[in-house]
């Protein structure tokens, strides 16, 4: 399934990291935080959209609305709840 967001919205998959204290403990899922890293897979025709797909961004933490295609987890967010692009 393909799916095209619509407007100022972009379709991202979360980039999940391990979680490690100072002291070199590994978090287990339930103890970490909401990922903010996410990569761009589709966004929507708008002017106000400033990403690409394949572009790494952070969000803003809780945002966009949950979604599985082909079994993968996605979340579609509006271009407001982007916070930045990740270069290099």
């Amino acid at each position: 399934m393909k799916l095209k967001p619509l407007g100022a919205r972009a379709l991202v998959k979360m980039i999940e990291r391990e979680e490690q204290t100072a002291g070199g403990i590994f978090l287990p899922d339930t103890a970490r935080q909401k990922p903010q890293t996410a990569e761009v897979v589709a966004v929507g025709v708008s002017d106000e959209v400033k990403v690409s797909a394949g572009d790494v961004v952070v969000l803003a933490r809780y945002s966009g609305t949950e979604v599985k295609i082909e079994g993968e987890d996605h979340l579609i967010v509006d271009t407001d709840d982007i916070l930045g692009v990740v270069e290099g």
